[in-house]
């Protein structure tokens, strides 16, 4: 006990140090959401469905081949019209990835535990060479 005492600034600076290299790795798995190659595989093996938080206009540029659009001001109305099992995993689509990552909070609200955002969104996507659609605005 001593010790400590005496030496709580330098046990003060080792927790606050490891703290300080330990919050990156943290935060971007809390972010970083699932690869194109791993949504590939949810797709394929479990059916998942991939919906995209994008606006009318900005899904009729591109998007994710065989996705549905609902927006993110709409989600909170409608995901439940678009994927009624709220047990197959959902994977949830933005250009950058930001709205998806709100859209999650949103979906696992809604009971969707499998809901997951594509990390790097459609530019990630579109990186991985993976195929994107353009419809009729």
């Amino acid at each position: 006990m001593k010790f400590i005492l005496d030496n709580w600034i330098l046990i003060s600076i080792a927790l606050a140090s490891g703290a300080l290299l330990l919050w990156p790795m943290l935060q971007g798995a809390a972010t970083a959401g699932v690869s194109p190659a791993g949504a590939v595989q949810l797709m394929n093996r479990e059916k998942a469905v991939v919906v995209d938080v994008c606006e009318a206009n900005e899904y009729a540029a591109g998007h994710v081949t065989g996705s549905k659009n609902v927006p993110l001001s709409t989600l909170e109305t409608k995901l439940t019209g678009v994927v009624k099992n709220k047990a197959v995993p959902v994977i949830l689509v933005c250009q950058s990835g930001a709205r998806s990552a709100r859209a999650v909070m949103i979906a696992k609200k809604l009971g969707y535990d499998n809901a997951q955002s594509l990390g790097g969104g459609l530019a990630a996507w579109k990186e991985a060479n993976l195929p994107v659609e353009k419809s009729a605005a």
